[in-house]
């Protein structure tokens, strides 16, 4: 299935001037949606949102950031607080967010 535009530009928008877009995970064959020196961000816009938070966990030492859409920021901040995630949860524009410690 390919990527559709909206996804591409939230990645490069996430990303930055010198992040990384679709990083591959350290021994895994999973990928990142964007890396730049602070932040870790995770698009997801399907609904599967336990493995994007599991993805998010293989980054220890940077900021993580899960954009869903505004119908799911509920959802997933309860399987981020079930999965003991500390993590910035917002929608897809990027005007509303939710911090989960």
């Amino acid at each position: 299935m390919s990527e559709s535009l909206s996804h591409k530009r939230l990645k490069n928008k996430a990303a930055g001037k010198k992040g990384e877009t679709e990083k591959k995970i350290k021994s895994t064959k999973k990928r990142i949606d964007a890396v730049n020196s602070t932040t870790v961000t995770e698009i997801e816009r399907c609904g599967n949102i336990a493995p994007a938070i599991n993805r998010l966990k293989k980054f220890p030492n940077k900021k993580k950031v899960l954009q869903v859409p505004q119908n799911q920021i509920e959802k997933a901040a309860e399987i981020a607080k079930a999965k003991k995630v500390s993590l910035t949860i917002k929608n897809l524009g990027g005007t509303k967010s939710k911090r989960i410690k």
